[in-house]
């Protein structure tokens, strides 16, 4: 048998009686033994595993139940299983009893051809019967208070409002914050509003000044101008000089300067920081005559 470079070529039927060399045996996936083309079939060979992967169920008379015959197996055997375990009698009216379309006088057996569900009471009714007003449908059903969908509902309910005061003491302190920026914009409005009446106070005895109703030093300080060296008793009288002698004669040789007086005791400086300085060192930083 095969030949010396394939000496597993081929090999012989089962058959007792064919005993053939083929070259393309067939396996049988039953008994699992090799056969020719001719006996490759169960009934050629006479197989005695030809049922091995069938299914057979058979029906109950008791319950209408299918009972599925296990190969290699005793049929009385798998049926005396079937009763002692999962036969129920009660089982049988429920399969054979047919189902009829529950109209008042209708006694058409519904099946699926015939057989439509109502979308309102969801209860199948024949052709004849599917709309509303024929089968007098009660319309949806209404829920009721006690189901437990609505429990679930107020549950929700509950611990929404206790993540609600949870998240009220929690913005306590975003609410603080608030409160503390507004009241530091108030601060920042009334000094800026305390400037802007100093600075209304300066101007306005600045004004004074310039008219003439601003009194001499009382402490017996003596004002000289910056230009000339002339000696004066009174800013007023300093003020008048320079206007006079100096910008109005066209006498421009010397630098313009610009000289500011202190609203509470009639001192000229001509730098703002040194009346600034004067104020703070001795009128307490007020300049509130």
């Amino acid at each position: 048998m095969g030949t010396p470079e394939f000496p597993d070529l081929g090999k012989h039927c089962a058959v007792s009686d064919c005993k053939l060399i083929d070259f393309l045996p067939f396996t049988c996936d039953r008994c699992n033994q090799v056969y020719c083309l001719e006996h490759r079939s169960f009934i050629k060979h006479q197989c005695t595993k030809a049922d091995k992967q069938d299914v057979t169920v058979v029906i109950c008379p008791l319950c209408a139940k299918g009972v599925r015959l296990i190969p290699d197996q005793d049929p009385n055997i798998t049926w005396e299983n079937h009763v002692n375990t999962e036969c129920d009698p009660s089982n049988y009216e429920k399969v054979t009893k047919k189902k009829k379309c529950p109209a008042a006088g209708c006694k058409e057996i519904l099946v699926f051809s015939n057989t439509i569900k109502c979308r309102d009471c969801n209860v199948e009714h024949c052709l004849k019967h599917r709309f509303g007003p024929d089968h007098k449908c009660p319309g949806p059903k209404k829920l009721e208070t006690t189901f437990s969908f609505m429990n679930l509902m107020n549950k929700n309910r509950k611990q929404e409002s206790k993540t609600k005061s949870s998240s009220t003491t929690s913005s306590s302190s975003s609410n603080w914050t608030t409160s503390f920026l507004n009241a530091a914009s108030n601060i920042r409005a009334s000094a800026e509003a305390g400037m802007s009446k100093l600075s209304g106070e300066i101007n306005q005895a600045w004004g004074t000044s310039s008219n003439g109703a601003g009194k001499s030093n009382g402490s017996g300080q003596v004002e000289q101008c910056p230009q000339c060296g002339a000696k004066f008793s009174s800013v007023t009288t300093l003020v008048d000089h320079v206007q006079k002698s100096h910008e109005r004669s066209g006498n421009r040789s010397g630098p313009k300067v610009t000289i500011d007086v202190c609203p509470k005791c009639s001192k000229g400086f001509r730098d703002p920081v040194a009346l600034v300085e004067h104020v703070e060192r001795d009128h307490g930083g007020t300049s509130r005559a």
